[in-house]
């Protein structure tokens, strides 16, 4: 299982998170679709080959091809807003809020999964690319849609977790 491979590529120092890896995942309290989307888009998102090699193929197994479809979606479409809506606000000339962006995101218009779950991927991968106009956006949705702020927290630790599980064996590969 790919949790196991993580877990023990994981040098000692990083104890913590073997057993944060373990529980985020083992225990959460999330549905299965919306859990295996979230760790899929978390394991694009941060970049690591291993992680992605790792994770990938479980998530596939537990989602439907629809939802694995749109989770993949949300990480491409996601790495491209957080760029973008990233450096407009990080510009601090308000003028730009005003331009259109002109960047095609249709695919958030008919995910193929449901709004909620395509609207928790999108913020974890907006956590892990550091995008608060993205997370604040993405937030308000999902709290909009009555989803409970505990939801909107576990998915933001999944990230958490698998993007320090990626910058970890990254550096140890070095």
């Amino acid at each position: 299982m790919g949790l196991d491979v993580l877990k023990a590529a994981l040098p000692e120092y990083a104890k913590d998170l073997k057993l944060n890896l373990g529980s985020v995942v083992g225990n959460s309290k999330l549905q299965e679709q919306t859990l295996w989307g979230t760790v899929l888009v978390s394991a694009i998102a941060t970049r690591s080959p291993k992680v992605l090699a790792e994770l990938e193929p479980e998530a596939k197994s537990r989602l439907s091809e629809e939802a694995y479809n749109a989770a993949k979606a949300a990480a491409a479409v996601m790495a491209m807003n957080n760029v973008y809506y990233r450096s407009m606000h990080l510009i601090g000339d308000p003028e730009y809020g005003n331009l259109r962006a002109g960047l095609r995101m249709n695919i958030m218009a008919n995910p193929g999964a449901p709004k909620a779950d395509f609207e928790l991927w999108s913020l974890a991968v907006s956590a892990i690319n550091g995008c608060g106009r993205c997370l604040e956006s993405h937030e308000q949705v999902l709290r909009k849609e009555n989803m409970p702020r505990e939801t909107i927290q576990e998915a933001i630790k999944i990230a958490a977790v698998i993007h320090a599980v990626g910058v970890t064996l990254e550096s140890e590969q070095g």
